[in-house]
C-alpha cells in the first residue's frame, strides 16, 4: 500500500521534512499545505533584502511549488490553511484561502511544521499601518513598500534581539535615524550582559539610540492610522515614522493543542528523539517543537534555522519508514550588527547558574589573525567551564572578524564533550592572514586551564566590582604603561608597569599578606605580574581576568 504523508507548513522544518521523506521513499504520496503564498524562503535573509544588501527579492525564494513538484514529486498547496487535525479519522480539515472552500485530506503520517508566531502584545495603536512585524515574505513586502512609498527619516525598533538588531542595521543602511527600545537591561538576551556591552557601545558609535529597561506602553496614531509617537512605560515619548516589532516569537502549537497532543514544559510540542509527538502517527519539527539540550539533557525551545532543518530531516525520514534520531541542540547562533559580530553556543552564565552547576568563567582578548599581518581585528572570547572536571559548558565570542570560525570550532568542542585542557591541544590551521600560531581558541583554553589548575587565583571584573561596592579593602596594581593608565584606569589603582615590577617590589613589601589584584589591558601582563609576585612571597595575589577590557565591558554604557 502506498503511504500518504501530509506536511503542515513549509520553510525550514516542513520543506526539509518533505524532501527527506521523498528520499526515504520514492513511491509514497506527499502533500504540503502552506498557509502563506510561499513554500520555502530564506527568512534569515529578510532584513538584508530590506537593507538592500540582497538586491533581488527572488533570491529569497528557495523553492516554488513547481520546482518541488519537478525535483521531488511532492504536491505543494500554498494559500491552504489547515484548520484542524481530526486524529480519530486520520484526516486534516483544510481551507483553500483563495476560494474559501474547505475539504478533508486523509493521511497515514502527519508532520506538523507550522513554525512560530510573532509576539504582538495588545498595546493601543499596535495595529497601525506603519507598525510591522517581520516574520515572512509578505511582512517584508509590506515594510519595503511602505519605505518606498513614504518619506521616512526615523525608525523605531521594538526589541533588541537578533532580528531587532539586524533591522536596526537595515534601517541605518537606508540612512534613517534609528532608535532601539528594549525592556530588558541588555541587548541580545542569549548573551551574557557584559558580552552584549560591546554591541551597545558599537551602536552608539553608529548613532543608534538604544533605550534599555523601558518598554512600550502605547503607539499614538494619527487620523490616517499611522504611528506618530511611541509612549514608553517611563512616560517618555519618541517620534516614529515606522515601527518594527521584534518583541519575540512563540511556538505555533494551536493545531497540536486542539488535537490533544502533549505540549511540553517549554510551551512547544513535546517530541521524542524520533520527532514523534504523543501520537505515533504525528511528527513535529521546526520552531513549533521542543528539542533536547545536549549539555543538560533537558527539554528546551530554541527557534533557529539549523535545528529546524535537522528536525525536519529526522521527522521526514521516520514518517516515511526510516529510523533516524535528533540528538539535540546547543543553541549555537551568530548575528552581525554593523561592523561587529556576536555568537554563542552552549550555556550562558545565567543558564549555568539555573542548572546549579559549579562553574567558572575566563575572558580572553586578542585578534582574529596575526597582529603583524595587516587588518587584524579585536576578538573577545568568554569561556564557561565546570570546576573540577574542566568540562566546557558554554562560549560567547564578539569581534569584527573571525567570530564564525571560532564559534564553530568551540561548538564542535562542546558537542564532542571536550574539556578546556583539550582546547589547548587542538591542531588548527595557521597562516598569518587567517589566524595566529597560537589561535584565540587555544589561548582561551590555556587561560581557562591556568585558572582551573590554580596557578594564579583569578578574579572577574564582576567580582571585583562587587568587592569594591561592598567596601572590601583591595589593593589594585595596574601593570600597564603610564600612557595606557592615563587613558582609562580603575579608581584607586596603583601604577607599576610590568617591566618595572621587579625593581619596585619594595613599594609593596609591606603588603605581602594583603589581597593584591593585578590588572593590565587583557590579562596577560597581569598574569605574568602575579607569577613574579608569587615568587617573591606575595601569597594573596589575584589576576583580573580580561583586564581593563573586560572591566569596561562591565561598566554601564552611555548608550543606555
Amino acid at each position: 500500500m502506498v503511504r500518504k504523508i501530509v506536511v503542515i507548513g513549509g520553510v525550514a522544518g516542513g520543506a526539509s521534512a518533505a524532501a527527506k521523506a521523498r528520499r526515504q521513499d520514492e513511491f509514497c504520496q506527499i502533500i504540503i499545505f502552506e498557509k502563506g503564498p510561499y513554500i520555502s524562503f530564506a527568512n534569515c535573509g529578510l532584513p538584508y533584502y530590506i537593507s538592500g544588501e540582497i538586491a533581488k527579492r527572488e533570491s529569497l525564494l528557495l523553492n516554488t511549488p513547481e520546482s518541488f513538484k519537478a525535483r521531488h514529486n511532492i504536491e505543494v498547496k500554498t494559500n491552504h490553511e489547515v484548520l484542524k487535525v481530526l486524529r480519530d479519522k486520520k484526516r486534516v480539515l483544510v481551507k483553500d484561502l483563495i476560494t474559501d472552500k474547505e475539504f478533508e485530506e486523509p493521511y497515514d503520517k502527519l508532520i506538523l511544521a507550522p513554525g512560530a508566531l510573532p509576539i504582538v502584545p495588545p498595546l493601543p495603536g499596535i495595529q497601525a499601518r506603519n507598525c510591522f512585524p517581520l516574520r515572512s515574505i509578505p511582512d517584508t513586502d509590506n515594510i519595503f513598500q511602505y519605505l518606498a512609498n513614504n518619506s521616512i527619516t526615523q525608525a523605531a525598533i521594538v526589541g533588541g534581539g537578533y532580528i531587532g538588531l539586524e533591522m536596526a542595521e537595515a534601517m541605518l543602511a537606508r540612512d534613517l535615524k534609528v532608535t532601539v527600545i528594549e525592556k530588558a537591561d541588555q541587548l541580545l538576551a542569549p548573551m551574557d550582559r557584559e558580552m552584549s556591552q560591546p554591541i551597545l557601545a558599537h551602536l552608539g558609535e553608529k548613532r543608534v539610540e538604544v533605550i534599555l529597561r523601558d518598554g512600550v506602553k502605547e503607539f499614538l496614531v494619527d487620523k490616517s492610522d499611522r504611528v506618530q509617537e511611541i509612549v514608553l512605560e517611563s512616560g517618555r515619548k519618541l517620534p516614529a515614522e515606522i515601527a518594527i516589532l521584534s518583541i519575540g516569537i512563540k511556538p505555533d502549537i494551536r493545531l497540536a493543542r486542539d488535537a490533544g497532543l502533549k505540549i511540553g514544559t517549554t510551551g512547544a510540542i513535546e517530541v521524542n528523539e524520533r520527532m514523534e509527538t504523543s501520537d505515533p502517527d504525528i511528527f513535529a519539527a521546526g520552531d513549533c517543537a521542543e528539542s533536547t539540550h545536549l549539555l543538560t539533557g533537558k527539554k528546551v525551545w530554541i527557534a533557529l534555522a539549523g535545528p529546524a532543518n535537522k528536525q525536519g530531516r529526522v521527522a521526514g525520514a521516520n514518517a516515511a519508514g526510516g529510523n533516524k534520531v535528533m540528538k539535540g541542540v546547543l543553541g549555537t547562533a551568530i548575528v552581525k550588527i554593523c561592523d561587529l559580530v556576536a555568537a554563542r553556543t552552549g550555556l550562558n552564565e545565567r543558564e549555568a547558574q539555573q542548572e546549579g552547576l559549579d562553574y567558572y568563567c575566563s575572558y580572553t582578548h586578542g585578534e582574529d589573525h596575526a597582529g603583524y599581518y595587516p587588518g587584524a581585528k579585536p576578538l573577545t572570547i568568554k569561556l564557561i567551564a565546570e570546576k573540577g572536571s574542566g568540562r566546557l559548558l558554554g562560549v560567547q565570542v564578539v569581534g569584527r572578524g573571525g567570530v564564525d570560525k571560532r564559534i564553530d570550532i568551540l561548538s564542535t568542542a562542546l558537542y564532542a564533550g571536550l574539556t578546556i585542557s583539550d582546547l589547548g591541544n587542538l591542531d588548527l590551521a595557521y597562516a598569518p592572514q587567517f589566524g595566529s600560531a597560537r589561535d584565540p581558541v587555544i589561548t582561551a583554553g590555556f587561560v581557562a586551564q591556568n585558572i582551573l589548575q590554580g596557578e594564579v587565583a583569578a578574579l572577574t571584573s564582576k567580582e571585583l566590582m562587587g568587592d569594591m561596592e561592598a567596601g572590601k579593602k583591595v589593593r589594585i596594581i595596574d601593570v600597564r604603561t603610564p600612557r595606557e593608565h592615563a587613558v582609562v584606569s580603575i579608581s584607586g589603582s596603583t601604577l607599576i608597569p610590568i617591566d618595572e615590577l621587579r625593581s619596585r617590589l619594595d613599594e609593596l613589601a609591606g603588603h605581602k599578606k594583603e589581597e593584591l589584584v593585578a590588572h593590565c589591558g587583557t590579562g596577560l601582563r597581569s598574569y605574568l605580574a602575579c607569577r613574579i609576585l608569587q615568587a617573591h612571597g606575595f601569597t594573596r595575589v589575584k589576576n583580573l581576568i580580561g583586564g581593563i577590557t573586560s572591566w569596561k565591558h562591565n561598566m554601564p554604557s552611555e548608550n543606555s
